[in-house]
């Protein structure tokens, strides 16, 4: 809800596939609930309802054990389904803690990601590899090996 907060870094987003494995999802719990997360992180599972039944109940393991052994009250995570997938682990998991958000235009959303894309001139020659009108500096890049997405 600010324009001025930067968005997650590469070692606070997970993106789901059904091939996503128990260990990319512990990680990013044990990050978002360690002590060293109050450093206003936010930590974010995207398209959590890919997920295969094994893996979300792993998740669903996972964050409740840590949420009870944890010393951290404020911590960040953020879990992003689908909302027509009705058939997901996750969803059911987690219904309690369940937030719908606002929906935001897509210029209004194309707005805010201009603002934090943009590469300051002549600082970031990695982003100048990708030829894009815009200067973005952000791309997904996929790594068949957890933690070694860059």
């Amino acid at each position: 809800h600010t324009k001025i907060a930067p968005l997650p870094t590469y070692d606070e987003v997970l993106v789901c596939t059904p091939d996503t494995e128990e260990e990319e999802v512990e990680l990013l719990v044990r990050r978002a609930l360690s002590p060293d997360s109050q450093n206003q992180k936010i930590y974010c599972l995207l398209g959590a309802e890919k997920l295969v039944y094994k893996v979300s109940k792993q998740l669903e393991s996972h964050f409740f054990r840590l949420v009870q052994s944890s010393t951290v009250s404020d911590y960040r995570f953020i879990i992003f389904c689908n909302a027509k997938a009705h058939n997901s682990y996750v969803i059911t998991a987690f219904n309690t803690y369940k937030v719908t958000i606002p929906c935001y235009s897509k210029t209004e959303i194309q707005a805010y990601l201009s603002t934090h894309l943009k590469v300051p001139y002549g600082t970031a020659p990695v982003a100048q590899a990708f030829e894009e009108p815009y200067q973005q500096n952000m791309k997904f890049i996929f790594s068949n090996q957890a933690g070694m997405g860059r």
